[in-house]
């Protein structure tokens, strides 16, 4: 018997993308709509939950459209995390949602980050982690002092996945690598934890497994009565998607930010980096940068040229010309330093430099960011990554693809479904709806690579030189972005 069709969704931080699959992977349908980003002042970034709701339905619509009823099994959500939305009792939003790349509630954050002890934090998160402006608690603080009105009113604190699903099936529900950050090694929320702010304990949604069912479909919208599942986060649906399930296994995944994650049984925490409660089988050690394909998003508005162009620039120019050196912290930046303050830089400019340059230089920054994640990384997991699956939009990139080869020095497998956290959703819904007997088989046969890219040791020296002057920039500027963010003239 044929296995039915699945439907994979991802709320992410630009758009929402969504592929209909069969039984071998094949996306047979798929469906992108972009939604804006609100900045209302500087150090805010916002989204308007009804911009992902009405798409959601869009894509649930374009989707099934001219298909039998019951031919899909399943239907399943991820989303960007971090990403807060203050939710009424009768499912409606209440502000704007706050989303990850916003730092207004870094006051909040500093004063509940000094509460917890080192210990604490290892125990809770396998990791001395600090609760920075884009924790939950750190937003529910800010609410609950600066829009009372909205605290007192909110029912749910839930990220776009769950907030989506509510909407969908009138359940409330979370994962727990969703909530990260909010739970422990038990996979549980701690109470120690959220006594910090008072009250926000009952608005939380209750927690279930990746393949358990949330709810089905409610009747009027498209598919209705098709079963959902409570899904995932993008870096835990882009691991499923990526197949790396187990020890040493690594994935890359490259959108608006460079998420990468090494699976390792083994814990010697670290600063900086996620080490997951073992979850599923597989316990993750992952990071995400900042600004990844939002860097070279940035240099396209600048210089009024298309990501696409831009690489075919890149591609076409000589590789062993100089560069600008690049530091992308466009926005602060995440793992492993997760500095909010820290800002941009293109050093080392000179008159022959063109937009060739800056984009090799662009993609050679980020590469540097991700190589020193993955140093935290390997320290967590207590293991060195042999090679990365590779997905994302960034990926689509044959010159950026070889500069993280090269700058990593690990092949890097690129995959043919670059949604892989619309795969990886669409994987755990075909599991809770009986598709297939376990995540690892489904993942065994909807994963294919599409290229493999091995690192070129001639240009070892270069990348090896840029990375030492990139950590050596971040440094020198640190007191200067430190000293300019106070300055009260600006």
């Amino acid at each position: 018997m044929k296995t039915p069709l699945l439907v994979g969704i991802d709320v992410g931080t630009t758009s929402i993308k969504a592929s209909l699959f069969d039984a071998d992977g094949t996306a047979l349908r798929a469906f992108a709509r972009p939604y804006p980003m609100a900045r209302p002042a500087p150090g805010l970034a916002e989204q308007d939950p009804a911009d992902w709701t009405s798409r959601v339905t869009a894509t649930l619509a374009a989707l099934a459209s001219g298909l039998p009823e019951g031919a899909v099994a399943g239907v399943g959500l991820t989303s960007q995390v971090n990403t807060h939305v203050f939710v009424g009792a009768a499912g409606e939003a209440l502000m704007p949602a706050i989303t990850w790349q916003d730092g207004r509630a870094g006051a909040e954050a500093a004063e509940l980050d000094a509460q917890v002890s080192t210990e604490e934090r290892i125990g809770w998160w396998g990791a001395p982690l600090t609760i920075d402006a884009s924790h939950p608690l750190a937003r529910a603080l800010w609410v609950k002092r600066r829009r009372p009105d909205v605290w007192e009113k909110t029912r749910w604190l839930m990220a776009p996945k769950d907030y989506c699903i509510l909407q969908l099936t009138d359940e409330a529900t979370a994962d727990p690598m969703t909530a990260f950050g909010l739970i422990d090694q038990s996979l549980t929320y701690v109470p120690r934890l959220l006594d910090l702010v008072p009250g926000v304990a009952e608005k939380l949604p209750p927690l279930g497994g990746f393949t358990e069912a949330a709810g089905r479909i409610r009747p009027g919208l498209p598919l209705a009565g098709t079963p959902m599942v409570t899904g995932a986060m993008d870096a835990w649906a882009g691991l499923v998607g990526c197949g790396a399930l187990d020890d040493g296994d690594c994935m890359y995944l490259s959108g608006t930010s460079e998420i990468v994650g090494l699976v390792s049984k083994t814990r010697h925490p670290a600063p900086g980096v996620v080490a997951f409660p073992t979850c599923e089988g597989i316990t993750l050690h992952a990071g995400p940068t900042q600004s990844g394909g939002a860097s070279l998003g940035w240099l396209s508005t600048l210089t009024g040229r298309s990501p696409a162009e831009l690489s075919a620039l890149a591609a076409g120019g000589d590789p062993q010309r100089p560069t600008p050196l690049f530091l992308p912290h466009l926005q602060g930046e995440r793992a492993p330093i997760w500095d909010i303050g820290a800002r941009g830089a293109f050093i080392g400019l000179d008159a022959a430099m063109g937009p060739a340059e800056l984009t090799r230089g662009v993609f050679e920054g980020v590469a540097a960011s991700v190589r020193w994640l993955l140093e935290a990384l390997e320290a967590s997991a207590g293991r060195p990554a042999t090679g990365f699956a590779m997905a994302g939009g960034g990926a689509a990139a044959d010159p950026w693809c070889q500069i993280r080869a090269d700058m990593l020095g690990r092949p890097i497998r690129r995959l043919k479904a670059l949604d892989a956290g619309v795969l990886g959703a669409a994987i755990l819904a075909g599991v809770g709806a009986g598709a297939f007997p376990s995540i690892a088989a489904a993942a065994g046969r909807l994963v294919v690579t599409d290229r493999l890219f091995e690192p070129n040791p001639a240009r070892r020296a270069r990348m090896d030189f840029i990375y030492g002057e990139y950590r050596a920039l971040y440094a020198a500027l640190k007191p200067f972005n430190a000293a300019r963010a106070a300055f009260s003239g600006w």
